[in-house]
């Protein structure tokens, strides 16, 4: 089945093009989402090398999936889901690699950093990004599906196959932990306090 591309077609149109066997259909498809699915990647996983592996990696999937597609919730719903399903498959293979010492490390190292720029202003964008990148990857999935990308909660329940209450939940404490990150002054060295610095 091969669409001719140069009048404009459906979404399920290309998908059911694409899920045929239409390269063409399947190119418009990772053109259109590529974007997407690349920028949650990135914000999930919070390194441009990972998330362009896992953006691949989401494309190649889809490509072998899309005959299992059956349209009963939205295609980037089910887009979405395979994004962080892979996207926590690689954290999932990245923490078995690494030492759950050199995790809290990092952590603690990205949490002093923030802290230690908050007197330069720094509370901006790069400074959230960090305090995301610092979250669990539980709350972070949740945290940004639902705060950033703007999915309600029975959305990202069905996306992670989890109960709403959970998402809630998650969500809460990625809030209180961002909170925290962000607004924690720096450590001062033993024996001095806030007044001294002044």
């Amino acid at each position: 089945m091969s669409i001719e591309l140069a009048r404009p077609i459906s979404e399920w149109q290309l998908i059911q093009a694409s899920a045929a066997g239409d390269e063409r259909a399947f190119e418009q498809l990772y053109q259109h989402y590529s974007r997407r699915v690349y920028s949650l990647c990135l914000r999930l996983l919070g390194n441009p090398a990972d998330a362009e592996d896992v953006t691949q990696e989401v494309f190649l999937q889809v490509h072998r999936k899309l005959k299992t597609f059956r349209g009963d919730a939205a295609f980037t719903t089910w887009l979405y889901r395979l994004t962080v399903n892979a996207a926590l498959m690689h954290l999932r293979k990245s923490i078995v690699r690494h030492e759950q010492a050199e995790e809290d490390e990092q952590i603690k190292v990205l949490t002093d950093q923030v802290a230690r720029e908050r007197p330069s202003r720094l509370l901006d964008r790069i400074a959230l990004e960090r305090a995301i990148g610092a979250l669990p990857p539980g709350y972070r999935t949740v945290f940004i599906l639902h705060d950033i990308e703007g999915y309600e909660h029975e959305e990202i329940a069905r996306m992670l196959g989890i109960s709403v209450g959970t998402t809630k939940s998650q969500l809460h404490k990625a809030r209180m932990r961002l909170r925290q990150l962000l607004t924690t002054p720096p450590a001062l060295p033993e024996g001095r306090n806030h007044d001294e610095q002044r």
